[in-house]
């Protein structure tokens, strides 16, 4: 069986203020073409469909158009929710939209109700965990601790309790939306932490012949079995050097699989230029970014005037201006935006705690922060499921 693996579609988000409607319509475009032309059997969305819990309509309109391209195809698709979707709105009308051979998968509760979908070496149940917000699940799955690996390592026991009953041979794919060990994150991915903890060991998922995986926005091969997608298009700078792709799979009759990447349509490439003004605007090596979406870092020790009007002459589609002035010896302070990048907002805190205190929190008051963060994210999540 071959089937089309992405995720992270994020409809209705901008790229630094530039809407990116058009390159998300073009992205469908390619994927039902890719389907079409490539003999999909089966295409599985690993969660983030959209960017928002109340998506704007131009978003909500080209997710309806690309349900309806898909069903014309009599290609069967498999979708589950991520941490950016409202699970209850995405799943609104599912019953019936499954009669078209579109099978969204938003409730928990459904982990261990497979699709199946057959080809002439039998069975392949397809089984969606959709984003799983252990504070809001972990009575569902009688898990003691909330976290991460425990509701996913109690869904995937459903998954693999079902499995059992099911004819000798039947294959299986999970889909999944979560943080896995060993992927490598960027700037645009939502965090998702939960007692400290936000990634969960691949070891999760075994006993499955594919985890297609959604969440990160970087094409990445955990196992040879476990696979992120990536988004199909870049959400930050962060992703200037992600190859955007999808995964073509073949699951052979033994559960064997093949994997090949099938490059997505790059609406413009990204560049991350640094130095001196002067010499950006002048470096004849860099004539290749002035039709990129620039973020150009300065390191002028004095801020020059007017630096983004002089950017964007020579490169127009410049969006990004960040300062970090080149500083004597000892000037060796850093900016409180180069501070925060990369950061977690448990990490912040606890610096903050350090910096005005002169001592950083203990083992206690880091549960405390914890615990605080943990409540503040299971309640935006209730927030945004009751909008």
């Amino acid at each position: 069986m071959r089937i089309l693996h992405t995720s992270d579609w994020h409809l209705g988000r901008a790229f630094h203020r530039v809407s990116m409607l058009d390159a998300q319509a073009a992205f469908i475009a390619h994927l039902v073409a890719t389907v079409r032309e490539r003999g999909v059997d089966a295409v599985v969305v690993s969660g983030d469909v959209y960017d928002r819990a109340v998506p704007p309509l131009a978003a909500v309109e080209l997710f309806d158009d690309a349900l309806h391209r898909l069903a014309d195809l009599g290609v069967p698709t498999v979708m589950i929710s991520g941490n950016h979707d409202s699970a209850r709105r995405l799943g609104v009308g599912a019953g019936l939209i499954g009669r078209a051979g579109i099978h969204l998968r938003t409730e928990p509760a459904a982990c261990g109700t497979p699709v199946v979908l057959g080809d002439a070496h039998g069975d392949v149940a397809f089984y969606g965990l959709p984003y799983l917000e252990p504070a809001l699940v972990k009575d569902e799955f009688a898990v003691e601790k909330a976290g991460h690996e425990a509701v996913l390592a109690a869904a995937m026991d459903r998954v693999r309790a079902d499995l059992a009953t099911r004819a000798p041979g039947t294959r299986s794919v999970v889909l999944a939306h979560a943080f896995v060990t060993g992927g490598e994150p960027s700037d645009s991915e939502r965090d998702i932490t939960v007692g400290g903890v936000a990634a969960v060991p691949a070891g999760v998922f075994d006993g499955v012949d594919y985890v297609a995986l959604g969440h990160l926005h970087g094409s990445q091969t955990i196992t040879e079995r476990v696979r992120y997608s990536g988004s199909p298009l870049p959400y930050s700078f962060s992703e200037a050097a992600h190859r955007k792709s999808m995964w073509l799979v073949d699951i052979g009759a033994d559960g064997s699989v093949a994997a090949e990447r099938v490059d997505c349509p790059v609406p413009r490439p990204l560049a991350r230029l640094r130095g001196h003004l002067e010499d950006l605007l002048a470096d004849p090596e860099l004539a290749r970014h002035e039709e990129a979406w620039v973020e150009a870092t300065l390191t002028d020790p004095v801020r020059p005037a007017e630096p983004m009007a002089r950017l964007t002459e020579r490169f127009p589609h410049t969006l990004s201006l960040v300062f970090d002035p080149e500083r004597a010896p000892e000037e060796s302070g850093v900016s409180y935006a180069h501070r925060l990048a990369g950061r977690s907002d448990q990490q912040i805190a606890e610096d903050f705690v350090a910096h005005v205190r002169g001592a950083g929190p203990d083992a206690r008051e880091r549960a405390v922060l914890r615990e605080a963060f943990d409540a503040v994210r299971a309640d935006q999540a209730v927030q945004e499921g009751a909008r």
